[in-house]
């Protein structure tokens, strides 16, 4: 297995920055810390480090066990550990990639993505589910930015709403499922088991990079084959198109001018 990693703050700047990713030797996982509009109980980034730490060590450990699993004991012991109530606590996304003897793991909890593929076949598993809630609240914000009122202070009220909305739809059946305080919400994250010969390549990603990489028309499976010095290059870029093209938000509306953006690249 060789691994690139890539990641570029975004308008928080490094102390902000609440991307995780961890390279071990079964493989990958990346987390990405959402944004807090609202006060919670820790940061994002304290979040996802305690937590990313903590599936890393349970798979690591414990080589055949369900990754699933292993998120929920994560959660539980993240939950646990910073004292975290339900609704005032953070959230992240999980994404792991898992190379096995025999066959090679994926698994996705929230929208960081993972793009894969062999041969000439590029396939995705991405989970949707967080984007078709508070579609009232999504659309109002989304429409105020193709408008060109850009990144205003109704902007961030706007957002609010979107995530006092979204927290209510948070880890039930009718809702989406993300990493937070509850357990169960592991199990209803997305896997794939392939045999090894069905993949060659992967790339983990979290949305401030995916998005824009989608828009721009990158390839991802050329991604998989860059060296940290091109991964980086290709970040600034896309950072800098939000900046000069897309300054605010109309073309390619998004929550913030520059999200965190995180780049993955497993050979296999």
């Amino acid at each position: 297995m060789d691994v690139v990693v890539s990641a570029l703050p975004g308008d928080g700047g490094s102390a902000g920055y609440a991307d995780l990713a961890i390279v071990a030797p079964f493989g990958v996982v990346l987390l990405d810390g959402a944004s807090a509009f609202e006060p919670v109980d820790v940061h994002p980034a304290t979040y996802a480090r305690t937590l990313g730490t903590s599936i890393t060590a349970l798979l690591h450990g414990q080589p055949d066990i369900p990754i699933a699993d292993a998120v929920a004991e994560a959660i539980r012991r993240t939950t646990a550990k910073l004292d975290l109530t339900a609704g005032a606590s953070p959230s992240s996304t999980v994404a792991v990639l898992r190379i096995r003897e025999e066959a090679v793991d994926l698994y996705v909890l929230g929208d960081s993505p993972i793009h894969y593929g062999a041969g000439a076949q590029s396939h995705q598993l991405v989970d949707a589910r967080l984007s078709q809630v508070a579609q009232p609240e999504r659309d109002h914000y989304i429409a105020r930015l193709r408008a060109g009122h850009g990144y205003d202070a109704a902007h961030r009220a706007a957002l609010i709403n979107l995530q006092r909305a979204q927290r209510q739809a948070r880890n039930i059946e009718s809702g989406y499922w993300i990493a937070e305080t509850d357990p169960t919400a592991a199990h209803h994250g997305l896997t794939l088991c392939l045999d090894r010969g069905d993949i060659e390549w992967a790339v983990l990603a979290t949305d401030g990079a995916s998005d824009l990489i989608d828009h721009l028309g990158e390839d991802w499976k050329a991604i998989s084959r860059y060296e940290r010095r091109q991964l980086n290059e290709l970040l600034a870029r896309v950072h800098d198109w939000e900046a000069e093209t897309d300054g605010g938000g109309r073309w390619l509306p998004r929550a913030k001018l520059h999200d965190d953006k995180t780049l993955v690249a497993v050979r296999v």
